[in-house]
């Protein structure tokens, strides 16, 4: 600054000395020389005031420091809490629930694996998001002689079908949903894994279109009208024939097995309609000498009576059509079932079959006779048939029917008029018997005596003799033996099984003989109630059905019933034109679309 602006003492013009020790004075320190005069530069000193002012700055600009440190350090504790809570989560889902997807909406496949070490059901379950049908492989039943083998099973209610084949649990906790829904399966541990291409076993995959299952030349199968499968739906549904000796089915007092012992499954499918499983009996149908009973297995295991016979109520969700030699059982439950009779008097018989069976070829001098004693069923028959084709037997007569009666008495097997000459009878006592018991149970199977014969010599080849086989003060057959055993196979032929409709497995319209649109418009015909009686009460009589007409007027359909039973009953060899003519001999105006011939469907 200019020499002129300072006063005598040097100081600045205008400046004030400050009062107080603590000051901060300016010291003058002339360090330039300008051309015309000094110019001082004045330089604060540091002082007391100095860190007066920093302190008064510092107070200022804390409290926004601490604000953000504190922030920040809630963050941090807030992410620590956060990452604890999702590693306890993770930790619990993952002894059920493998992967976590399932809470997403996406539902990828999900494994279900129960850790606690006394629950061993495993089970897999494996969406197909690409279809409304779902396969759950696993084990339903403790096995303790190896490790459980894959079983399919395709869901009933537990996924619903959404738009582009996506699918959601109706529940909100998917741990829940998985949990519950082990547990119920984990308790049907009654039924036993099934094997996949035996003979006495079927399956095929459905929608709504319906189908049929049979297992050929034993009389049953099981009948999918349309409809029964819920629409969007697939079930892969299997048909299965048991040996007696497999199912442990518990008799008390005069019952008896009359029918085999079948599984229809899977177990706890939705259907919305019923279904018909058709199997052979051996009972001699009386309402004065039986009292016929339904029996289905429980999950837990134990047989129940679902359906006695003669007593059907049409709010029950079984019923039953009981004819000389099969019945065709309605339900919308599969599972496992069986046909058992009570004996009210001693005129109460079953029906038996006797065949008599040899050796096709005879090397040695023995030659044996099996006589076997077999319920009156194809699923019977077709047993024997297969195990002598193992031994290498052949049939030496003609099968013939007995009636065994609840009398407590035995059955009685006696071979007579051997000629001596030629013959010789092994047999130390005069004949052989078969207990009571093991046959009214039902429950044995192969029941059969073997009397045994031997040559006198080698070049023998003619037999001729009597077989009788009666039951003590009851009926009796007896057989006439008269053949070469080297070379007559004139009874081969009679145990030619006849194939059941083809293929095991028949989906959709190939299932029925009614074409479907023909069957659409007799429903919509012979629903609706008609004054002159030309509807479906007027169809059940002319097909003899007219004892069910309470379980039909029951249905949302009468006429879809009666129609499939029609085909439970008539496949494949029914005659449509007979139905033709029953529904048009009705008096319906548009009786005529009816009428069909078997060339044009």
């Amino acid at each position: 600054m200019a020499a002129g602006a300072h006063g005598a003492s040097g100081r600045p013009v205008g400046w004030t000395a400050p009062t107080g020790g603590a000051v901060s004075a300016l010291t003058q320190h002339p360090t330039t020389e300008g051309r015309s005069a000094r110019v001082p530069t004045w330089t604060p000193a540091t002082v007391p005031l100095t860190s007066v002012y920093t302190l008064l700055l510092a107070l200022r600009t804390w409290p926004s420091t601490w604000a953000s440190f504190a922030v920040a350090v809630c963050l941090v504790l807030l992410l620590l809490v956060l990452i604890l809570v999702y590693c306890r989560k993770k930790e619990g889902l993952d002894s059920d629930v493998a992967d976590s997807s399932i809470l997403t909406s996406g539902f990828q496949p999900v494994s279900i694996k129960p850790s606690k070490a006394d629950n061993p059901h495993l089970l897999t379950i494996q969406p197909d998001l690409s279809t409304t049908t779902t396969t759950y492989q696993g084990s339903l039943c403790p096995r303790q002689d190896g490790p459980s083998p894959k079983f399919q099973l395709t869901n009933g209610h537990l996924l619903s079908p959404l738009g582009g084949g996506r699918h959601t649990l109706h529940h909100s906790s998917p741990t829940s949903e998985a949990e519950e829904f082990v547990s119920r399966l984990s308790t049907q541990n009654y039924f036993r894994s099934l094997p996949r291409g035996t003979s006495n076993m079927t399956y095929g995959t459905f929608n709504f279109l319906g189908g049929r299952l049979m297992i050929p030349n034993t009389g049953i199968s099981l009948l999918i009208p349309p409809d029964a499968i819920p629409r969007g739906k697939i079930y892969e549904i299997y048909l299965t024939l048991h040996k007696p000796e497999d199912v442990r089915l518990p008799l008390a007092g005069c019952q008896t097995l009359l029918s085999p012992i079948v599984s229809c499954g899977p177990p706890g499918v939705l259907l919305t309609r019923p279904v018909i499983l058709a199997m052979d009996h051996c009972g001699e149908p009386s309402p004065d000498s039986w009292s016929l009973r339904l029996k289905k297995q429980s999950c837990e295991g134990s047989w129940e009576d679902v359906l006695h016979l003669g007593e059907e109520a049409p709010s029950q969700l079984y019923y039953c059509q009981l004819e000389a030699s099969a019945c065709y059982v309605f339900t919308e439950q599969l599972g496992r079932f069986a046909l058992v009779g009570e004996a009210l008097s001693v005129a109460a018989a079953k029906r038996l079959k006797l065949l008599l069976f040899a050796p096709v070829a005879c090397t040695s001098l023995e030659y044996n006779i099996r006589v076997y004693c077999l319920h009156d069923t194809h699923d019977a028959l077709k047993e024997v048939v297969q195990l002598e084709k193992q031994l290498g037997g052949q049939l030496i007569q003609e099968p013939r029917v007995l009636h065994f009666k609840d009398s407590y008495h035995n059955l009685r097997l006696s071979i007579h008029d051997v000629p001596s000459s030629l013959w010789q009878s092994k047999l130390l006592v005069s004949y052989q018997e078969i207990p009571f018991y093991h046959i009214w149970n039902g429950t044995q199977q192969y029941l059969h005596c073997t009397f045994t014969l031997e040559r006198v010599s080698p070049s023998t080849s003619d037999l001729a003799c009597k077989l009788w086989v009666w039951q003590v003060e009851g009926d009796g057959q007896s057989f006439n033996i008269n053949f070469n055993i080297t070379k007559d196979t004139r009874f081969a032929e009679l145990l030619a099984l006849e194939s059941e409709g083809g293929v095991p497995a028949l989906v959709g319209p190939s299932a029925f003989k009614i074409p479907f649109l023909i069957r659409q418009k007799i429903i919509s015909s012979l629903d609706p109630p008609c004054n002159r009686g030309a509807d479906w009460r007027t169809l059940a009589q002319k097909l003899h059905l007219d004892s069910h007409l309470s379980f039909f007027a029951s249905k949302p359909s009468p006429t879809a019933m009666i129609l499939n039973l029609w085909e439970a009953r008539h496949f494949p060899n029914g005659n449509l034109s007979q139905l033709a003519a029953a529904v048009a001999g009705l008096g319906q105006p548009d009786a005529g679309l009816f009428t069909v011939s078997e060339a044009e469907c």
